[in-house]
């Protein structure tokens, strides 16, 4: 992967966003220059919080300890940049819902760390940041048209098509986790519907298929893992566990088909997926790609590069500060 350069003192520019990733279980931020530079960093534990302030409180000491470090070296700030796991209304700086971070849910974030912090504040989906910041500096350089697939927890996507990020009119493009890929007979998902994407290529749907489909391998040690995660079973992939192996197999077909309508609806120059389940890459994309010739347009799906995403937790950040370099104030 190819590593921004973190700069000296002596190269900081003029003007810094800083950027802060909010996510379920860490915080993270980082002033970042317009050439895409990450200066100064912090990491923290999110708040496991009842009510917002507490929240509000964590991203400005972030912002703060960022600023601190920056100020005393000659550089400005322009703006704080927050990116959410969830919903956002752009325009106001309103956090519609954060499943994550269900404190935020409703509420005029950006407003208040204005209000704080004193600088202009903009509030952004994770998913959509990371398409941004890979679409800038990542794997998506050069392009105008990519979607961003983020495997995690849960499976988020992030859609720009001519260079503009694709926001909807009530802020929701781009939730490609939960595209219909069994919509009839398909596990339940969180969100209420049957049969997503996000139940079958997630972090969290290759444990749960993993111990559903266990009693069919009986000599895996994955069937006698007290603590089971996607990384365990991508490690006993690579050793030729063949659950494991299957579950990989089943991850990639799923994730193919929801890739094959995206790239049928969008005809994007490129699709690029990331997260932490990404890690498990080599099972899957073979089936991916052969679900994707399968059952796309053939010239779009030819078009169609599906790569990895270089940024890895960088990418959020990185879109955010992009995006807040981006808008007038």
């Amino acid at each position: 992967m190819k590593e921004l350069n973190e700069q000296s003192s002596n190269s900081l520019n003029d003007e810094l966003v800083i950027a802060a990733d909010l996510g379920g279980t860490n915080l993270r931020a980082a002033t970042i220059d317009r050439e895409g530079r990450i200066h100064e960093r912090t990491k923290h534990h999110t708040p496991k919080a009842e009510r917002p302030d507490e929240i509000v409180r964590a991203i400005v000491a972030a912002a703060r300890e960022c600023e601190s470090k920056s100020v005393e070296r000659g550089a400005k700030v322009r703006a704080v940049s927050v990116v959410v796991p969830g919903t956002v209304q752009v325009e106001n700086g309103v956090v519609t819902k954060a499943p994550n971070v269900p404190s935020l849910n409703g509420f005029r974030l950006a407003a208040v760390l204005e209000s704080e912090l004193q600088w202009p504040a903009i509030l952004e989906n994770d998913a959509n940041a990371a398409a941004v910041g890979e679409m800038w500096q990542g794997a998506g350089r050069g392009r105008k048209d990519i979607i961003m697939i983020t495997l995690g927890t849960g499976v988020g996507g992030g859609i720009i098509l001519d260079g503009k990020l694709l926001r909807g009119v009530d802020g929701s493009a781009g939730e490609v986790g939960h595209i219909g890929v069994e919509p009839f007979d398909g596990a339940p998902c969180t969100c209420g519907s049957r049969g997503c994407l996000e139940v079958y290529a997630s972090a969290t749907a290759i444990v749960r298929m993993t111990r559903e489909m266990g009693a069919r391998y009986p000599h895996s040690p994955l069937r006698t893992s007290d603590e089971l995660t996607s990384a365990a079973v991508y490690k006993s992939g690579t050793e030729g566990d063949e659950l494991a192996l299957e579950v990989f197999r089943r991850m990639g077909l799923y994730l193919g088909v929801g890739l094959a309508s995206l790239i049928n609806l969008f005809n994007p120059e490129m699709i690029v997926i990331g997260g932490g389940a990404a890690a498990g890459w080599d099972l899957f994309i073979t089936h991916v790609r052969e679900q994707v010739t399968e059952r796309a347009f053939p010239v779009p799906a030819r078009r169609a590069e599906i790569v990895q995403a270089e940024r890895g937790d960088d990418a959020g950040i990185l879109g955010a500060a992009h995006i807040a370099f981006e808008t007038k104030r």
